[in-house]
């Protein structure tokens, strides 16, 4: 579904990857670890189109892409979710109906669509809190679910549980393990244990700038 080899990219003459290569099939849960600074943030953001990476290819569903310059029909079809997500100011309906407005949807389908991410994530109690007043793991919540009320195929999460309590935690590995049981193609970046031990996820590590098994990492 969505594929990056032989990515190289360099900050100020330090390799941060090079010769990276990553494959995720459709439906696939991937959770990809590894040590601070190791570059995992920065082969997320050149899979979601964010960064250009100085060489190598990417392709989505089979056919090439440009790095970089992804075409209006991938960036439909691929949500990512950063650390901290950006919330508007308005309210969370707005939030969540965002996306469908930027793609046209009809009104009574935003509407319904709206409607059914807040049931889906469990938002009722804070859908008429201001944004700016709400928790970090209700944060999360909200960009999961604007991520996933536009049915995306892919959905790439940056540290998805970082700095969040047990209970806000909880919530959103909750959340991730429902859309990971669909048929969306869903890569997490992660520390969290509970993220990483994901049941049915498959596991990599970023190590030297190259993505691999968990094993051979413990090996070097």
């Amino acid at each position: 579904m969505l594929a990056a080899h032989d990515v190289a990219l360099a900050y100020a003459g330090r390799a941060v990857l090079d010769a990276c290569s990553i494959e995720i099939a459709p439906g696939e849960a991937l959770v990809l670890s590894g040590e601070n600074g190791s570059g995992k943030t920065t082969l997320l953001r050149v899979l979601a189109g964010l960064e250009r990476p100085d060489a190598g290819r990417l392709w989505f569903d089979g056919a090439p892409i440009e790095a970089g310059s992804f075409p209006r029909a991938v960036r439909r079809a691929l949500q990512y979710v950063p650390t901290h997500p950006y919330l508007f100011s308005t309210s969370v309906r707005a939030n969540l109906d965002y996306g469908l407005r930027a793609h046209r949807i009809d009104p009574d389908e935003r509407r319904r669509r709206t409607n059914a991410a807040i049931e889906w994530a469990r938002l009722q109690p804070v859908v008429d809190t201001p944004p700016q007043q709400l928790s970090a793991g209700e944060k999360q919540r909200i960009a999961t679910a604007r991520a996933w009320v536009l049915a995306p195929r892919v959905v790439l999460f940056d540290e998805p549980t970082s700095n969040l309590d047990r209970a806000s935690r909880a919530q959103v590995v909750a959340l991730i393990s429902e859309l990971c049981a669909g048929h969306t193609a869903v890569l997490i970046v992660a520390h969290d244990r509970e993220l990483i031990e994901l049941a049915g996820a498959r596991r990599l590590n970023l190590a030297h700038g190259r993505v691999q098994a968990p094993d051979a990492h413990a090996e070097n």
